[in-house]
């Protein structure tokens, strides 16, 4: 094996791991916001409010995200309303597909861990905000949600760290993230087992350190509050 050529095209490498992290973040910020309300709406005691988000994190996490992307980027350019309409100058571009298919994936994975946050709330915290005469809105927003946060960080951690592994996939679409550059080397030097390495090491590193920001944030989020656990979303 010849390292040397890892040297040359380091370089590289960590420009796919900027556009990786592009994806990442934009998808996870995104994802977060939408996942919120569905997460809310999921919990609701009334049928047809929850019936939409258990359909869409039915489907979004019942199908691969690989499907998605191809749904995304090949399936919308398939309508002449779409192609003619103001979005199209965004989902021409791979970079966007990419960004709506990994952020309607994770908004999913990630309701699913804020519905299971919010329920995993002690009911005695419940009953202590009614009896203060909180309304349901200030319960939500003094003690509900920034308790569910907590709860919701080790499992979330998680959730990034598969979104980050997942968007290896977004070199299917022509994107040069850290696996599409990695591929692109490869053809040029033929060295598949040096590059690969590399970007595997890349990935480690970045989840190693996602994985101490998390654990930083968890100690000092959770340091007054009792230990209350979740079930991670398997994406098996």
């Amino acid at each position: 094996m010849d390292f040397s050529v890892v040297v040359e095209y380091f370089p590289r490498l960590l420009e796919g791991t900027w556009v990786s992290l592009q994806l990442v973040v934009l998808s996870i910020v995104l994802g977060g916001i939408i996942a919120l309300p569905i997460a809310l709406a999921r919990i609701s005691p009334v049928l047809w409010v929850r019936s939409f988000p258990f359909a869409y994190i039915f489907f979004f996490r019942g199908t691969p995200l690989l499907v998605q992307i191809f749904l995304v980027y090949y399936g919308a350019s398939q309508f002449e309303v779409v192609r003619e309409s103001f979005l199209w100058p965004i989902l021409r571009e791979p970079f966007w597909c990419a960004i709506i298919a990994f952020t309607l994936n994770t908004s999913a994975y990630t309701a699913e861990i804020f519905r299971g946050a919010i329920q995993a709330i002690p009911p005695g915290e419940v009953e202590a905000c009614k009896v203060v005469g909180m309304t349901k809105a200030q319960m939500y927003r003094r003690v509900l949600l920034p308790r569910a946060f907590g709860i919701v960080l080790p499992a979330y951690g998680n959730e990034i760290i598969l979104m980050l592994k997942g968007s290896a996939l977004a070199s299917t679409i022509t994107i040069l993230d850290l696996t599409g550059m990695a591929r692109t080397i490869i053809a040029r030097t033929y060295t598949p087992i040096e590059i690969f390495l590399a970007a595997g090491a890349i990935y480690l590193v970045i989840s190693m350190v996602i994985i101490a920001i998390f654990r930083q944030v968890e100690k000092r989020q959770n340091r007054y509050l009792g230990s209350v656990s979740i079930k991670v979303p398997d994406k098996g």
